[in-house]
C-alpha cells in the first residue's frame, strides 16, 4: 500500500461528478485531496484569505505565526500520509522528539523522556530515568499503564477522566504534572469534565502503539504551509479548483444537484462536503434540516497563544516545556515553546499555550501577557523574560468542542441526499485534533465516492 501513497489512482466514474467541499481547515483539504486523488472534479470553497481553517497560519510583525500553537503525534498516520501526498515531507516539516513531560529545572516539576527502544521498553526507560517523582508516584503510574494495557486502552461505560485516575488510585502529584496536562493538551477540557473513553484511546494510540506513535512532532513551519497550502496546489495541477474568500450564504437543494451560492459564487454540484466548523455548519444547514442543526449544537472549549517577542539572543533549554498553571497565583501558561529552535527566522520567539483558556482570556490581553510573562521569568528563573519586547495574544474562542463524557457526535452522513459533513467534532475515536479532522475528511472522500 504504501507504494500507492505518492500516486494517483486510476480515475472511475467519479471523472463526471461535481464535488464541492466547502471549507478549506484540515478535514476539507483532506477531504478534497481523497476526492481529487480518486478522479474527483473538487471544487474547495473557503470564506477566509487563508486556508487551514482553525489550524492556520496568521502573521504579525513580519511573522509568519499561527492561530494555535500545535504538537502532532507520530500516531498521527492519516496526517503524515496525507502530507507525503500533496509532496510535503515530513521528516523536513517536523521537529520530531521522544515522548516527554518536562518541567523547567528548579520549577519542582518532573522530566520523563521515553528512550529510543522498542515499546514498552521505551516507557521503562523514561520511568526508570524520570526525575522530580517519588516511588510512589512511579508505582502510581507503573499501575495505570499496566491496566490500561490489560484493557486494550478501552473503557465500556463512560465517566470523567478524573474519575479514571482515581480508580486507579493516581497520586495528587502524578496527576498535577502528568495526567492533567496530557487530559488539557489533548482534549481542551479539565479532567474533571473530560471523557475518560477518548483519553484512554487517545493515550492507547500513543502510549500503547509503537513507540514512533509516541513521537511529538513539532511543525517547522507555519500551519498553513504544512498542508493546506500544499492540498490547495495538489487539487488545482490536476484541474480542481480553490475559492478562497468565498463565504457561502446559502444551499439550496434542487432535483439532482445542490446549487451553492455567495455574493459573487453561484454554481450547482452533484455531491457537497459541508466542512466547516460545526456552529458554521449548524448556521449553514438549519434551513434544510433542523434535526441535523440541532445535532451541531455543541458546548465549545477556548484556546489561547501568548507569542512573547525577545531578543533574538534568548532561548531555552530544549524546544518546548511543560509549565505548571495556577489561576490563583497568575500563573496561566501550560506548555511553553521555543519557535527559534523550530524555525532559526524567529529567534527570540516563545509560544506560551493556555488551553480551556476561559478565565485566562476574560483577564484581557494585556494583563494576561504581562502575567504569562512574570510566570516565566519565575519559573525559568531569568529575569529577562519578564519584559518581552512585544506581546501578541490570539484566543481561538471555539477552538473544540468540550469533549465530555457521552457526548454524542454527528456521523459524517446525513438525511440530506448526497450531502456529507466532515470535521473533527464529527463521530469518531478522536478528540477534536488535526488528526481527527483528517480522519473525518477521508472518510466524507470515501462516502460521498460510493
Amino acid at each position: 500500500m504504501a507504494s500507492l501513497e505518492n500516486v494517483d489512482l486510476p480515475r472511475q466514474n467519479s471523472t463526471n461528478v461535481k464535488f464541492a467541499v466547502i471549507g478549506a481547515g484540515w478535514a476539507g483539504c483532506a477531504a478534497a485531496v481523497e476526492l481529487t486523488r480518486r478522479g474527483g472534479q473538487v471544487t474547495l470553497l473557503e470564506a477566509a484569505r487563508t486556508a487551514g481553517g482553525r489550524a492556520r497560519r496568521v502573521q504579525h510583525e513580519g511573522y509568519h505565526l499561527d492561530n494555535g500553537q500545535h504538537i502532532l503525534l507520530g500516531a498521527y498516520r492519516d496526517t503524515l500520509r496525507l502530507m507525503q501526498i500533496v509532496g510535503i515531507t515530513p521528516s523536513q516539516a517536523l521537529l520530531r522528539l521522544p515522548l516527554q513531560m518536562r518541567y523547567p529545572a528548579g520549577s519542582d516539576g518532573m522530566e520523563f523522556i521515553a528512550g529510543r527502544l522498542p515499546a514498552p521498553l521505551h516507557l521503562l526507560y523514561a520511568l526508570l530515568t524520570s526525575r522530580g517523582l517519588s516511588v510512589a508516584d512511579k508505582l502510581s503510574l507503573a499501575r495505570f499503564s499496566s491496566a490500561a494495557r490489560w484493557m486494550k486502552w478501552q473503557l465500556d461505560v463512560d465517566c470523567s477522566v478524573t474519575e479514571l485516575l482515581e480508580r486507579f488510585e493516581q497520586t495528587e502529584r502524578l496527576i498535577q504534572l502528568m495526567w492533567r496536562p496530557l487530559c488539557i493538551s489533548a482534549l481542551n477540557t479539565p479532567p474533571e469534565r473530560a471523557s475518560a473513553k477518548v483519553f484512554l484511546k487517545t493515550l492507547g494510540d500513543s502510549l500503547g502503539a509503537a513507540r514512533s506513535a509516541s513521537d511529538m512532532l513539532l511543525p517547522t513551519r507555519d500551519l498553513s504551509a504544512l498542508f493546506p497550502d500544499a492540498a490547495i496546489n495538489y487539487i488545482e495541477k490536476r484541474g480542481g479548483k480553490a475559492h478562497l474568500g468565498v463565504h457561502v450564504r446559502a444551499l439550496n437543494q434542487q432535483t439532482y444537484q445542490w446549487q451553492i451560492t455567495d455574493d459573487d459564487f453561484d454554481e450547482c454540484f452533484d455531491k457537497v462536503i459541508v466542512a466547516t466548523p460545526a456552529y458554521a455548519a449548524q448556521t449553514l444547514l438549519a434551513p434544510l434540516n433542523t434535526a441535523l442543526s440541532d445535532a451541531l449544537n455543541f458546548t465549545y472549549e477556548p484556546i489561547t497563544t501568548c507569542y512573547l517577542k525577545y531578543h533574538s539572543s534568548v532561548r531555552l533549554a530544549a524546544p518546548f516545556f511543560a509549565l505548571r498553571d495556577h489561576a490563583e497565583s497568575a500563573q496561566w501558561g501550560q506548555f511553553v515553546f521555543d519557535r527559534g529552535q523550530l524555525d532559526t527566522a524567529q529567534a527570540g520567539l516563545l509560544a506560551v499555550v493556555i488551553s480551556a483558556s476561559t478565565n485566562a482570556s476574560a483577564l484581557g490581553q494585556a494583563a494576561l501577557a504581562q502575567a504569562v510573562a512574570h510566570q516565566l521569568a519565575k519559573v525559568f528563573q531569568r529575569k529577562e523574560l519578564a519584559s518581552p519586547e512585544w506581546a501578541w495574544i490570539i484566543t481561538e474562542k471555539r477552538a473544540t468542542f468540550a469533549c465530555e463524557p457521552n457526548l454524542r457526535r454527528p456521523p459524517n452522513e446525513t438525511a440530506l441526499n448526497n450531502l456529507w459533513l466532515a470535521g473533527d467534532y464529527t463521530e469518531g475515536d478522536y478528540p477534536a485534533t488535526i488528526e481527527g479532522a483528517v480522519r473525518s475528511g477521508l472518510q466524507a472522500a470515501s462516502l460521498a465516492l460510493q
